[in-house]
């Protein structure tokens, strides 16, 4: 998952209500006509379609604080720019400067949640109100404030999704360039308003860093505990994970039905407050019981048996009507939704839809099903969704990949100091290998890893995994190659990119996809196997079998936000029952008749929704991108293939698949791939 491009590309473009509306443009129809008649008759006839636009543009933004109509026609004539060259070395200064700006913000930004993100120690109170402190909210509206805003808005166009699919097939590099420098200033939003979404997104994602379920703590019905001392995982990441990790082990099902008890439990918030993170009681799920461990302190167990009250949906209420208040700013984009698929994603939310549906109701997936049941030896139960028989790792016992790991990565910076090995495993060359090396941070993280780029080429994208008391195991280990994948992209389309303004890529997906491709050849850079024709068969299928479990928790999410857009007022309570009810019927559509038992729930504990509203539909694109691309990046051509596709930038998903592989966005590359191989594997 990546930080940067998570707050940078979607919350950035959104903001919370303010008690009054947006200002309405104070700049008339007669004010904007006197303006372009002064200015067609200084600069000529052959200019008026680009005034026209700018003028148009400006006003539409001039709020009664900027000036009246004088200072509006003096600020058109002073900035109106009709010579080739002075725009191009205008698009060059700003490009220098806003690099500089936004990078220094960035790194300003990472040190104010370096106490939060990192496990540097007991968090302070201090801690956790620096972490709301946002500098870089401020920077929009500065740049408004200073008029430099306006001259771009007068000089250069803005552009919708749907001018960028219609005309992007024509234009070079300079072109984009141009077009990507205009997102900054298509909405404007005050700092109060980013600053508070700092406040809120803040707060939720330190809701979910903290909620950590203590597994050592759990007992069955009859007494018996069902995991080994100091098992301590965060949810739902870790929950999913460890769960994942007992298939072929003689008491599976105890543990994997323990742990699926939990996450409905968390769902439903029937979870006892006092179990989460807590050491000093003992939590019966199946009952829900609670009971004081042994020697645990008398008043750490008061109260012990209250559920949690809805915190998880007041956080996620919370984040719905901070990003609620933007609307009246972000009238192209009017809703959260909208901007998250349109800006974030940059693929409509109707099309986003029928990816979705394509892949959740693939024929495909009910084979695969039957061929996972037919592995496990018993009917398929709910948690099967997360069947771990097609990762990498399957066939190794968790504890020999723990004991592997640790021997080799017993601290974070044992980590960093052999990313040019593993870079050089991986097929970059070896000056390559170490020039991305010199450019990754490694650090150790509270919660279970991120990845957070850089913004400016001086400075270095910063990989964050969890490395635990002991030295990292292998759920770290697989983390953190996960986010180096993440980190290598970050730097190939941030320092390898020819236009700092086409840094990155077209949406959070795409890096996910790169991320996969290093997380497939985990155990491989370990020394323990390497991909042949029955893993690329493997992974098909388990391609496919993921992409239809995030498919379904999606689906959910988009499917919450709308119902909040229809129900603005609910309360947590009402929102908790809403969101189990669209879970269910996700479920008994397209779940149920895979697994064979309805009415479940389960899809609804993914942290994200919390944390990160509306990122999961990114990990899905990226399934998909992996499928399509996945065939370039193996072999001896994976580091340059890598290098080539990250360093196009921030086009449309559309373009860029196309640059990468000749083809668009589609999920039959996907579906293709898993009926080879099921084809193969009967």
């Amino acid at each position: 998952m990546t930080r940067t491009l998570m707050f940078a590309s979607v919350w950035l473009m959104a903001g919370v209500a303010l008690a009054s509306a947006a200002p309405k443009p104070a700049i008339g129809p007669e004010v904007m006509e006197r303006t372009i008649a002064a200015l067609v008759a200084k600069h000529g006839p052959g200019q008026e379609a680009r005034i026209r636009e700018g003028v148009a543009q400006v006003a539409q933004r001039w709020w009664a604080e900027d000036g009246d109509a004088a200072a509006f026609a003096a600020l058109c004539e002073a900035n109106f720019v009709a010579d080739p060259a002075q725009l191009a070395a205008t698009v060059a200064r700003l490009e220098r400067v806003l690099e500089q700006t936004e990078g220094r913000l960035n790194e300003v930004r990472r040190e104010l949640l370096t106490p939060l993100d990192l496990d540097t120690g007991p968090v302070q109170p201090v801690d956790r109100l620096l972490a709301t402190l946002d500098l870089g909210a401020h920077l929009r509206e500065d740049l408004f404030a200073t008029k430099t805003a306006f001259l771009a808005l007068l000089n250069f166009p803005v552009h919708t999704l749907a001018d960028r699919l219609q005309l992007g097939g024509s234009w070079d590099r300079d072109a984009w360039a141009r077009s990507r420098m205009m997102d900054r200033f298509a909405d404007r939003i005050p700092a109060p308003v980013l600053q508070e979404v700092t406040r809120v997104t803040t707060a939720a994602d330190q809701y979910i860093a903290g909620y950590y379920i203590r597994l050592d703590r759990l007992r069955s019905e009859d007494g018996k505990q069902l995991f080994p001392d100091g098992l301590r995982v965060i949810t739902h990441w870790g929950l999913r994970d460890e769960l994942a990790s007992h298939y072929g082990e003689p008491d599976a099902l105890a543990r994997q039905r323990a742990i699926q008890k939990v996450m409905e439990r968390i769902v439903r918030q029937e979870i006892p407050r006092a179990v989460i993170d807590s050491g000093d009681l003992l939590w019966f799920p199946e009952s829900n019981r609670v009971q004081p461990a042994p020697g645990a302190k008398a008043e750490a167990t008061a109260d012990f048996g209250a559920r949690e009250p809805d915190a998880r949906y007041a956080r996620w209420i919370e984040n719905f009507r901070a990003m609620r208040g933007v609307d009246r700013f972000t009238p192209g984009t009017p809703t959260a939704i909208a901007r998250a698929c349109e800006l974030g994603r940059q693929i409509p939310e109707r099309e986003t839809d029928k990816l979705l549906i394509a892949v959740l109701s693939a024929p495909e997936v009910k084979q695969i099903g039957a061929l996972i049941q037919g592995r496990v030896g018993r009917p398929l139960e709910p948690f099967d969704i997360w069947y771990a028989g097609f990762k990498s790792r399957a066939g190794y016992p968790e504890e020999e990949l723990d004991r592997a790991v640790r021997a080799r990565y017993p601290t974070a910076a044992a980590f960093q100091a052999d990313l040019p090995r593993i870079l050089r495993d991986l097929g970059f060359s070896p000056e390559r290998a170490q020039w991305l090396a010199d450019r990754i941070v490694v650090d150790a993280s509270r919660g279970a890893g991120h990845a957070m780029g850089a913004e400016r080429r001086e400075d270095q994208a910063h990989l964050r995994t969890h490395v635990s008391v002991g030295g990292m195991d292998y759920k770290g280990y697989n983390i953190a190659i996960h986010e180096l994948g993440h980190t290598v992209e970050q730097v190939f389309s941030l320092n390898g990119i020819d236009r700092w303004f086409l840094k990155g890529v077209p949406a959070s997906g795409f890096s996910e996809t790169f991320a996969y491709a290093f997380q497939d050849r985990d155990l491989e850079l370990l020394g323990m196997g390497s991909p042949g024709e029955e893993a690329r068969r493997t992974k098909a299928l388990g391609g496919l079998w993921v992409s239809w479990e995030i498919a379904g928790v999606s689906l959910i999410d988009l499917r919450a936000w709308n119902w909040l857009y229809a129900h603005p007022d609910a309360s947590p309570a009402q929102f908790r029952e809403a969101v189990a009810a669209i879970a269910r019927e996700v479920w008994n559509a397209y779940f149920a008749p895979v697994i064979g038992v309805g009415d479940c729930d389960l899809l609804a504990v993914y942290s994200h929704m919390v944390a990160y509203p509306l990122y999961l539909p990114d990990y899905f694109i990226g399934h998909l991108i992996d499928a399509q691309v996945g065939e370039r990046l193996k072999g001896p051509t994976f580091g340059a293939e890598f290098e080539r596709m990250a360093r196009q930038g921030t086009l449309t998903p559309d373009a860029w698949l196309r640059g990468a592989v000749g083809e668009p966005l589609s999920a039959e590359p996907l579906l293709r791939a898993a009926r080879q191989a099921l084809a193969a594997t009967r």
